[in-house]
């Protein structure tokens, strides 16, 4: 009998709009390795410190809002967690 693979766990779900290029990425990662986007999209972001360098992340995430200027949900200006990680307020 064939061991049971092992299921990674995803309870939380929510909707997200991609750009044409983040689709297009997210679905050449898929081809490559054969994660479902869910799967690709979590271990992205659960690895992103190991994935993408702190001054890196920073430097795109500066760009991005000078190019299309701060999330407009009230979140505030960007500030950094105690544990160096970027947010709003």
């Amino acid at each position: 009998m064939p061991a049971r693979r092992k299921s990674y766990p995803l309870p939380k779900r929510f909707q997200a709009a991609l750009s044409e290029r983040a689709y297009a990425n997210l679905r050449a990662l898929n081809e490559e390795y054969g994660f479902s986007n869910n799967y690709l999209l979590t271990f992205l972001l659960e690895d992103l410190d190991v994935i993408a360098k702190r001054r890196e992340l920073d430097r795109a995430f500066r760009r991005r809002i000078a190019e299309y200027g701060a999330p407009g949900d009230g979140a505030g200006p960007v500030t950094r967690s105690p544990r160096g990680r970027v947010g709003g307020r």
